[in-house]
C-alpha cells in the first residue's frame, strides 16, 4: 500500500469515526430531550454548557435508577383522593392553610412513591427523570406556597398553586384526584327534588 493510499485509509476511518460519535451523541441527545422535555432545556440553561447539563440529566437518571420506587395500592390511591376532594372543599374557606395543606399532601404522596422528601431541589432532581412534564407546575405551586408563608400571595395566586399541586399530584397518582361529577353528583339533593316533582 502507498503512503498516498494509507493517509487516505486514516482519514476515511477518522471521517467515520467522527460521523459514529455524532451520531451517537445525538442520539443521546434526543432520548434526553424526550425524557425530560422541558426540564432538558431548563438543566441547560442553567449550566455552563450543553454537555454539562446532558451529564447532569444522566446523574440523575443514574441516581433515579437506586430509588426503590412503589405502586400506590388501591386503599391509599383512594385515602390520596378522598384527601384532595377534602382540600379543595377546604380551600373555599381557607384557602392559605389548604395550599399549606396541598403541599404537605403532595410531599407525602412523594414520600410514599418512595422518592426522598427532604430538600426540595433534591425532588426535582429525582422526580424529573419521570415527571418532567409536570415539574414547572410543582415549582410554580412551591414558589407560592413560599410566598403564602411570607403572607404575600393573593387568593388567586393561592387557586393557582392549588391547580399546580394538582398537575403533579394526578401525575404521580396515574390518575385524576377528582373525577368529573354530572350536575346530580354534584348537588344530589337538587336532583333528589327534581325527580320527586
Amino acid at each position: 500500500m502507498s503512503p498516498t493510499q494509507i493517509v487516505v485509509t486514516v482519514l476515511v476511518i477518522l471521517v467515520v469515526a467522527a460521523l459514529a460519535a455524532t451520531v451517537l451523541v445525538a442520539g443521546r441527545r434526543r432520548t434526553l430531550r424526550q425524557r425530560f422535555g422541558p426540564e432538558y432545556d431548563r438543566v441547560v440553561a442553567e449550566q455552563d454548557s450543553r454537555s454539562a447539563a446532558e451529564k447532569e440529566l444522566r446523574d440523575r437518571e443514574r441516581r433515579h435508577a437506586e430509588l426503590q420506587l412503589v405502586p400506590l395500592d388501591p386503599d391509599s390511591r383512594t385515602r390520596y383522593v378522598e384527601a384532595w376532594e377534602e382540600l379543595q372543599v377546604r380551600f373555599v374557606d381557607s384557602p392559605a392553610e389548604a395550599v399549606g395543606q396541598a403541599d404537605e399532601l403532595v410531599t407525602r404522596l412523594i414520600g410514599e412513591r418512595g422518592y426522598p422528601t427532604g430538600d426540595f431541589s433534591d425532588q426535582i432532581a429525582h422526580l424529573s427523570v419521570e415527571h418532567a412534564r409536570t415539574l414547572s407546575h410543582y415549582r410554580d405551586a412551591h414558589e407560592i406556597h413560599l410566598r403564602n408563608s411570607r403572607g404575600e400571595a393573593s387568593t388567586e395566586d393561592l387557586r393557582q398553586a392549588v391547580v399546580h399541586y394538582r398537575a403533579l399530584f394526578a401525575d404521580l397518582l396515574g390518575a385524576e384526584p377528582v373525577a368529573a361529577r354530572t350536575p346530580e353528583q354534584r348537588h344530589p339533593d337538587a336532583a333528589h327534588d327534581a325527580t320527586n316533582r
